[in-house]
């Protein structure tokens, strides 16, 4: 279930909004259209991920726009820097786009872009990629996420079958960063608040304490790099999870910039990947 390389265009798609929605205090919800978005699709998975193209301020490229062409004619600093999101969904036939942007005031890159965007603002797409969808031959579903794991795991809900067997966590400042998601009669989702807490600290302590249930679990665990270091540990080495059923990796790390953890996250996933296969 390992996170699958974008699959690249000739050139990124061109989107514009159409929509703009206040989901939470902290997680604005954009949806994207447009004939740009024409030859963009989705193969069943439910953590596709696109890239964005965030272009320096001041800063306008030549059309049509290349990544090549910027990278020969520009120096570094004028590049594009990009994002990767989670795609919530995609309607084919309404061409639309939605991605759900975690905001914390004017922090980031991503997150003051969708709290200030507009209708008609355009934005350049790389992708999709992705890697993960529930497996139907497992005999139960666990999810275990934060706020940048949501989109994907409310995703996956959708997409379970009837009758499924699924714990499902998710890790939010509060009551109020509590979304409605749809799921099969029978799952609730547990919603477990920092209130000012670590991040992660309440996941690690929701799934070791879980009474798992008999039988093949297909899990999915994303978000913060460290929790996702100590979930993979205990789902590997104390439950004993086969890698095959596992889709784990750090979205983020703390104290690090989005650029700062993508420059490592590859190497540390399997770093630590490593430390536990031989300590099991």
């Amino acid at each position: 279930m390992a996170e699958q390389p974008a699959r690249r265009s000739p050139t990124p798609f061109e989107a514009r909004v159409v929509h703009t929605e206040r989901l939470t205090p902290h997680m604005t919800r954009i949806v994207l259209g447009g004939e740009g978005l024409a030859g963009f699709s989705l193969d069943g998975c439910t953590d596709h991920y696109v890239k964005l193209l965030f272009p320096p301020e001041g800063v306008s490229y030549p059309e049509p726009f290349d990544m090549d062409r910027i990278r020969e004619e520009f120096p570094r600093d004028q590049w594009p820097a990009n994002r990767t999101y989670t795609v919530r969904t995609w309607d084919e036939a309404a061409r639309e786009l939605t991605i759900d942007f975690v905001v914390h005031g004017d922090s980031g890159l991503a997150g003051p872009w969708a709290a200030s965007a507009r209708v008609g603002d355009t934005m350049r797409i790389i992708g999709p990629g992705g890697g993960y969808a529930p497996n139907p031959e497992a005999d139960w579903h666990l999810l275990v996420g934060d706020e940048s794991a949501l989109p994907a795991i409310a995703a996956a809900l959708e997409q379970m079958p009837g009758g499924a067997v699924v714990h499902a966590f998710v890790e939010v400042e509060n009551a109020g960063e509590e979304q409605k998601l749809t799921a099969p009669d029978g799952v609730e989702v547990r919603w477990l608040h920092r209130e000012g807490r670590p991040v992660g600290e309440a996941l690690v302590a929701a799934v070791t304490g879980l009474d798992f249930p008999g039988g093949r679990v297909c899990a999915f665990v994303h978000g913060e790099a460290g929790a996702v270091k100590e979930l993979r540990r205990h789902l590997r080495l104390e439950r004993q999870v086969p890698r095959e059923d596992l889709s784990i990796s750090g979205y983020w790390r703390l104290g690090k910039s989005d650029e700062a953890w993508r420059a490592v996250k590859r190497e540390w996933n399997e770093q630590v990947e490593r430390e536990q296969e031989q300590a099991a």
